[in-house]
């Protein structure tokens, strides 16, 4: 989804099984931003830097955009495949962030097949800083790249969240501490 400068964005607060989630939506109740509590900061930071005019207010999540985080958190994989995102971004980026959406909950990729979906097999990297930067996790699943030998790999909310998303939604993966 591209990128149209909001005139306002609320911050709303969701407290969820790991923690509190905060979701920064725009005058359309669109997702801008998405993050964890214990990064409210750095979340902050990003929408003063992507969106400097449009300073955030606290503010409700819409209805349905709750109920798909509240659906997702009860077990419905699926759910947030319906909350509209829009995100500030390269285009490859963007396209990084697309691909991401076409992981279903359960699965995982590694880099260097979400570098080959893109048609970029040698961007691991690139991949790899592209779905660092993603401000709208959980909605775009960056929690479902894992490292290719099935381990898991930096997640911006914290390995632990990670691990519990991956569990969560019942994906395959090495997990180092149980080891």
């Amino acid at each position: 989804m591209t990128d149209a400068r909001p005139s306002a964005i609320s911050i709303a607060r969701l407290t969820t099984p790991i923690g509190v989630a905060l979701l920064a939506t725009d005058e359309t109740g669109v997702l801008r931003a998405f993050n964890w509590t214990d990064y409210g900061p750095q979340m902050s930071a990003w929408l003063k830097r992507h969106y400097p005019a449009t300073p955030p207010v606290e503010g409700a999540a819409p209805v349905a955009m709750r109920r798909a985080f509240e659906a997702y958190f009860a077990g419905e994989g699926g759910a947030l495949a319906a909350v509209p995102w829009r995100a500030a971004g390269t285009a490859f980026q963007l396209g990084v962030w697309q691909a991401l959406c076409a992981i279903p909950p359960g699965e995982t990729l590694s880099y260097a097949g979400l570098a080959a979906r893109i048609d970029r097999p040698t961007a691991m990297r690139a991949v790899g800083l592209a779905n660092g930067a993603n401000p709208v996790a959980l909605v775009v699943p960056c929690h479902r790249v894992i490292g290719a030998n099935k381990t898991l790999t930096g997640y911006g909310g914290g390995l632990h969240r990670k691990r519990w998303l991956l569990a969560h939604e019942g994906a395959s993966f090495k997990d180092q501490l149980a080891a």
